[in-house]
């Protein structure tokens, strides 16, 4: 498979779907129903580019929730900030209207908020493969990250039904999810 134009062609078709606002509706309320009942108190999420999904309606409903239920820790939400020394991602906690600014990426991030530990990540993914393997933007960071982190959280891949690859063959470094969830619901484990 040529990563670079499969790529490039799946972040073209997202970016163009017709319909793409009432996928994004289809998969807040997937998300919103497989988190249900879980225990997680901190989940680390990422912010939207290139037509993305984007995570965080589901997960600030996912945090009132728990303030709701009365949970003993409050519900906490991490965004991705990088390392520049080790090329991996630190989670630093996020919620509306904490102060941003973007990244070397051009990416918005947490401003000056605490470094925190997600048991739960969910990931963007350009495209998805059987095995749970997630074609990124190429740069590793998900990867050497999961590779990094101890504990390592349960992670859990987002996007779209476009981004199937049926084809997909994973590469030595990279990491598989443990689920992966798409407009029409839960893709991996089946």
């Amino acid at each position: 498979m040529d990563k670079l134009n499969t790529r490039k062609a799946l972040i073209d078709e997202r970016l163009n779907l017709p319909d793409r606002l009432e996928r994004a509706d289809l998969l807040q309320r997937v998300m919103r129903i497989w988190l249900f009942g879980r225990t997680d108190e901190v989940i680390g999420a990422y912010w939207p580019i290139k037509g993305e999904f984007d995570p965080l309606p589901a997960l600030h409903r996912w945090k009132e929730d728990g303030e709701l239920i009365d949970q003993p820790q409050p519900r906490r939400i991490g965004l991705p900030v990088v390392d520049k020394v080790n090329k991996t991602l630190k989670f630093h906690a996020w919620y509306p209207g904490c102060p941003m600014e973007e990244d070397a990426y051009g990416i918005p991030k947490p401003k000056d908020t605490e470094v925190i530990v997600p048991t739960l990540l969910f990931v963007p993914c350009v495209g998805y493969g059987p095995g749970g393997y997630r074609l990124g933007y190429g740069g590793g960071f998900y990867d050497r990250t999961l590779a990094a982190l101890l504990p390592k959280p349960f992670t859990v891949g987002l996007g779209y039904t476009n981004g199937w690859l049926p084809d997909m063959e994973p590469e030595p470094h990279d990491m598989p999810l443990d689920a992966l969830l798409n407009d029409n619901g839960v893709v991996w484990p089946t």
